[in-house]
């Protein structure tokens, strides 16, 4: 390839051109849905994972602290995104390297229109920072989350609008934001949301509600319980 003959023995861009080499070889129409998951599909699948987390954990929740702490955890992850990207905004402009495709010829780009700076990759810093403020929420879906947010910098290099080095630098810089700061993050969220759960209008956010049958049962129980305990006593006396 000529782009390759231009790049010398820079490492990060032999592997550009051979990731980004895939996609001319790839069909058109698996190109367009490379492009569709790579701008798109993986930002929203890695929101949709929070929230099914979200949605199985208020139902399995034991005591209401435990809730709180869980919900304020997945709430955090992306607060996190947020301010990672805000965190790149001053990154970008200091380190000012343009897109890959303004410098080397030959690429395969799949989305056009890109003129800002690629140091670091946006879409790598918020799926990794979600997916990371996830894994701290709970570990089986943060691993799920993990291995979208490194399927996003694939497809970013593929669709030519990154290099490698601009999604590693998008992947620890929402990695460091959402464990450095998580503990701020928990002390501030975690009352917020123990508040919410003994809220009886908001409360289902953070724990499910028993229904009216459950709660009869419990209580029914309850009583059997002590009777029982009460004719125990009975008897040994």
């Amino acid at each position: 390839m000529a782009g390759l003959a231009q790049s010398g023995s820079n490492p990060d861009v032999e592997l550009l051109y051979d990731i980004n080499g895939l996609a001319k070889d790839a069909p058109h129409w698996f190109d367009r849905v490379m492009e569709y998951v790579g701008e798109y599909g993986l930002l929203l699948a890695v929101v949709l994972l929070v929230l099914w987390c979200w949605w199985t954990g208020r139902r399995r929740a034991g005591s209401a602290e435990e809730a709180a702490s869980s919900v304020a955890a997945l709430v955090w992850a992306p607060l996190a995104a947020g301010v990672a990207v805000l965190v790149n905004v001053p990154i970008r402009g200091f380190v000012e390297r343009p897109r890959p495709f303004l410098e080397h010829d030959g690429l395969e780009v799949l989305v056009t229109g890109k003129t800002d700076y690629s140091f670091v990759s946006d879409h790598a810093t918020i799926t990794m920072a979600i997916a990371v403020g996830l894994f701290v929420a709970n570990r089986k879906f943060g691993l799920v989350g993990i291995g979208l947010a490194l399927f996003e910098g694939f497809c970013r290099v593929y669709m030519g609008v990154h290099y490698p080095t601009d999604v590693v630098g998008g992947f620890a810089l929402g990695t460091a934001v959402a464990l450095l700061l998580s503990p701020v993050a928990m002390a501030l969220l975690t009352p917020v949301a123990k508040a919410m759960e003994r809220s009886p209008r908001v409360g289902w956010l953070i724990r499910k509600r028993p229904s009216a049958d459950s709660r009869d049962a419990v209580i029914a129980g309850t009583r059997t319980e002590s009777a029982g305990a009460a004719e125990e006593r009975d008897l040994a006396a």
